[in-house]
């Protein structure tokens, strides 16, 4: 099957509310005892979305606010209870915010990170997500100068999206298996680029988030994440989201440092004043995921699950590192330090989620400093991908082919 039919195909499918096989996206009930508090009432909500949020009690005063977006197939409480940002929070006072989407909006609960409705400065779900940002400020006296947002797979290119039209509003962002901004209207164009990442000029990219709005910077600082074995979103996604942000900050393409953090290749790209403003991980052999691992301090933060993978490297602590949060613990929370969190085990049926993922976007809506630098690290090894298989795959672990 070509991929133009297997797209064809697909859109004979309805939207899918309610299918219960989207269970092999391990769509789970959110954790019991989640601290995440929900909030209504944030503005005219024009994406539809829901907002939790968690401010830790011995939170300081002008305290810094980081949103987190979650995956296709997950909610708020889920992701943060797999990622630990909470527990993060908690630990160096900051205050988080955590938008979750709709199966009304998106059959998948992915966030419409290609739908031009959703993603242009003032409309649908990124509208949404700053007025939960604005509640937040308002609510909790937020510094308005520290605000930070991160996401995995839609939530990532939704991060790459808030960045790009609310660049103002952001310090800086952190982007995991993600896309970059602007480079998908319709489900054509997303299929291509999580499948194929096509290699597109600099400038082109840049320009992209220039014109999303007339903010003319500073620009956000960026984060990128992305495993060498991802097979769900390219991870030729992570060199074209580092171009993009290279070329709004007036960067060079050949990194200033490169070097491994806990066995992992990083690069990094400094400004004038010698700050970090885009760094780049590239975690081996990992597949569709957020990075887990003993953080720097040998605390664990999250746990296993749906993709939530254990890689040796804490995204989440070297994110809010990144970020400029880890300098200061709450004293609060120095005599009740995270204990290790309970290995999730996901469900034989997860195991299929590395494939499936990819028609679940289909059905949707048709940072320590670096060590002693090494010589860059061999690009990985790119597998030729055949994309029939892949839907095929998809569509048979739905059971909708056999």
């Amino acid at each position: 099957m070509s991929l133009a039919k297997n797209v064809e195909f697909l859109r004979h499918f309805p939207k899918l509310n309610g299918f219960n096989g989207l269970g092999i996206y391990g769509r789970t009930a959110s954790p019991a005892g989640s601290p995440l508090v929900e909030i209504s009432g944030f503005g005219t909500n024009p994406g539809a979305l829901k907002m939790f949020a968690y401010v830790p009690e011995q939170s300081p005063r002008a305290a810094a606010l980081v949103v987190v977006l979650h995956g296709c197939g997950q909610t708020a409480a889920a992701y943060d209870f797999g990622t630990g940002w909470s527990t993060l929070a908690k630990r160096y006072g900051f205050a988080l915010l955590m938008p979750e989407q709709q199966a009304a909006n998106n059959a998948n609960t992915c966030f419409n990170w290609f739908n031009p409705g959703d993603i242009a400065r003032g409309r649908g779900e990124a509208a949404s997500i700053r007025q939960m940002v604005a509640r937040m400020v308002a609510d909790h006296k937020i510094d308005p100068r520290r605000i930070y947002v991160t996401g995995l797979s839609a939530g990532g290119a939704m991060t790459s999206v808030m960045l790009a039209v609310y660049p103002e509003v952001f310090a800086g962002g952190a982007i995991i298996a993600g896309l970059p901004y602007g480079i998908a209207s319709n489900v054509r164009e997303a299929l291509g680029g999580m499948m194929q990442s096509t290699s597109r000029p600099a400038g082109k990219l840049g320009d992209l988030v220039r014109k999303a709005s007339k903010h003319k910077g500073p620009w956000p600082k960026v984060s990128v994440w992305h495993g060498s074995a991802d097979r769900t979103v390219n991870p030729g996604n992570a060199n074209e989201i580092v171009k993009q942000w290279l070329d709004v900050h007036g960067l060079p393409g050949e990194p200033m440092s490169m070097g491994d953090v806990d066995g992992h290749p990083r690069e990094v790209w400094w400004n004038a004043d010698g700050e970090t403003v885009v760094e780049s991980y590239t975690i081996t052999d990992m597949a569709h995921g957020t990075p887990l691992g003993l953080a720097g301090n040998d605390e664990r933060y999250g746990a296993e699950g749906a993709f939530l993978i254990e890689a040796g490297i804490s995204s989440s602590y070297h994110i809010a590192d990144f970020f400029g949060l880890t300098g200061r613990v709450c004293p609060a929370s120095e005599t009740a330090k995270p204990a290790p969190a309970p290995k999730v085990v996901p469900s034989a049926a997860t195991e299929s989620l590395q494939s499936s993922d990819l028609a679940a976007t289909l059905w949707s809506r048709s940072h320590k400093p670096v060590r002693q630098p090494k010589p860059a690290p061999r690009e990985p090894k790119r597998r030729g991908i055949d994309v029939g298989a892949v839907i095929t795959r998809a569509l048979t672990a739905a059971g909708l082919m056999k």
